[in-house]
């Protein structure tokens, strides 16, 4: 038996061609080589002392009311505070873990009950346990050689998450965010009805279209720029005063774009709009996507885990019929950042399809065990974190029906919420004010709120309240802080 060994660069590796340029100060700094160049002992006691800093600065104070949800500075004094520059020689390990603390500190608590300001709010001590424990293992999920265990754990929750959306065969991955699973989704639409794109380019296309609401999420936008599609080539179809998609516009609208030469090419539903929260009827969209023979998408992204509950789940109706669903657990789950899915009915291995590029050097064909199992070539990144070990944690702990129970409190504090708001005499704000009271509630640290416009309507604030630390106490904090920050105003 030979063996031909090269080193990383193709390079044959050194023998003796190193000794000469060896002496003095190099010699004395290499003389150590037979050793490894960490110490392991040093490292894991300045790992435990880090995560004693995290455990009390991010996630005991980070949760506790009493507690301020950002310790606010302009950028330039915090830059100065952080001592940001990186230089040539490095620093203690207690300078370091004071440096630890102070990140912490000058951090926004995205799991304090009262940070309301965005839809990765809160947090699952289970879930988080999964984050460090990949954090830990440090692999790449794209053969079954290298990740055994997480390649079948993410074939399991796929598996899982498409049994909610009623499909009992399919396919799936993980992806680095719910935009990249919309982008995911139009791609397979373009391979399974031009698969020559793949080799060819957009050179012999036809002008494609996709149809989206008003109030769906940008990505759909950039999805078509990125693809090359064109951001012109996104119809908007309107919306209801609820904000969903009205399918009788859709209809018409790719009637249109027929009449005009373009061929139509996907819809991209929404499961629960970024700010208005709604539910798209996926069973009517359905209707007319049968109809002209379009590909289907949900982006239920912030919606999707509605599935889990018997009493919400109804808002998707429908959705077995899509041809692929994005689904963030990340958000309505708290699974923590990220945790992105798409969905799919195929059972063609079209992902796999659309998107291999065969590298030998990972894929070979003859290897021991079965190579179906390698799932690095359905995506198109290398390198793939792995992201389902947090959602599965947390699953196992709580099961389906815990889930269940969460996203039904999310509706209940929801819903106490709009209640309470009512019966506040004059609790209205104008596009001047929020932007004041938002400024305010940050440098205070009291809390944080998102606002936005939508339409022609003026500023208004966007409350999140899924995460499984907030209580009745938190919905009236919010109100009353309110209208003590815009007492005067």
């Amino acid at each position: 038996m030979s063996l031909n060994l090269t080193t990383a660069n193709g390079l044959e590796p050194a023998t003796n061609g190193l000794e000469p340029a060896i002496n003095g100060k190099e010699a004395a700094n290499l003389h150590d080589l037979s050793e490894p160049f960490v110490d392991n002992l040093a490292g894991q006691l300045f790992l435990n002392e880090a995560f004693k800093i995290i455990v009390e600065e991010v996630l005991c104070k980070g949760t506790d009311v009493k507690q301020k949800v950002c310790e606010w500075k302009e950028p330039e004094q915090l830059a100065l505070l952080l001592d940001l520059e990186l230089r040539a020689t490095g620093e203690s390990q207690h300078r370091l873990l004071q440096r630890v603390e102070d990140v912490a500190k000058y951090s926004i608590k995205t799991s304090h009950p009262r940070f309301f300001n965005q839809l990765f709010a809160g947090v699952d001590y289970h879930a988080l346990a999964g984050r460090f424990l990949t954090e830990a293992l440090n692999t790449n999920l794209y053969t079954y050689e290298v990740a055994p265990v997480f390649v079948l754990m993410e074939l399991e929750v796929l598996r899982g998450l498409r049994q909610l959306v009623g499909w009992t065969e399919g396919d799936g991955l993980f992806c680095p965010g719910g935009s990249i699973s919309n982008m995911y989704a139009m791609n397979l639409a373009r391979y399974q009805l031009f698969p020559e794109v793949k080799s060819q380019g957009l050179w012999g296309l036809p002008r494609l279209t996709i149809f989206t609401s008003i109030e769906s999420h940008y990505s759909v936008k950039k999805g078509a720029a990125f693809l090359g599609i064109g951001t012109d080539n996104i119809i908007l179809v309107k919306v209801d005063d609820g904000g969903r998609m009205i399918p009788e516009d859709l209809d018409e609208k790719i009637k249109l774009a027929k009449s005009q030469g373009a061929v139509p090419l996907l819809v991209s539903c929404t499961a629960g709009t970024t700010v208005q929260g709604a539910f798209d009827p996926l069973d009517h969209i359905a209707d007319v996507c049968e109809k002209h023979k379009l590909w289907m998408h949900v982006d239920a992204a912030w919606g999707g885990s509605v599935l889990f509950s018997k009493q919400h789940r109804h808002l998707m109706k429908g959705v077995e019929r899509a041809n692929s669903v994005a689904w963030n657990p990340h958000k309505m789950l708290t699974a923590g950042l990220q945790c992105s899915a798409l969905l799919l009915q195929d059972t063609t291995n079209l992902l796999k399809k659309c998107h291999s590029a065969n590298a030998t050097y990972l894929f070979q064909q003859d290897k021991f065990y079965d190579v179906n199992l390698d799932l690095g070539d359905k995506s198109i990144q290398c390198s793939r974190k792995v992201d389902c070990v947090k959602l599965w944690l947390m699953w196992k702990a709580v099961g389906s029906s815990g889930l269940a129970k969460r996203v039904d409190r999310a509706f209940v504090h929801a819903r106490y919420l709009v209640e309470q708001m009512k019966k506040r005499e004059g609790f209205h704000l104008l596009h001047e004010v929020a932007p004041v009271i938002k400024e305010r509630m940050i440098k205070e640290g009291t809390m944080m709120v998102g606002y936005q416009p939508l339409g022609n309507k003026v500023n208004f604030f966007r409350m999140v309240v899924f995460s499984p630390l907030l209580s009745q106490k938190d919905m009236d904090f919010f109100l009353d802080e309110i209208e003590r920050l815009g007492k005067d105003l």
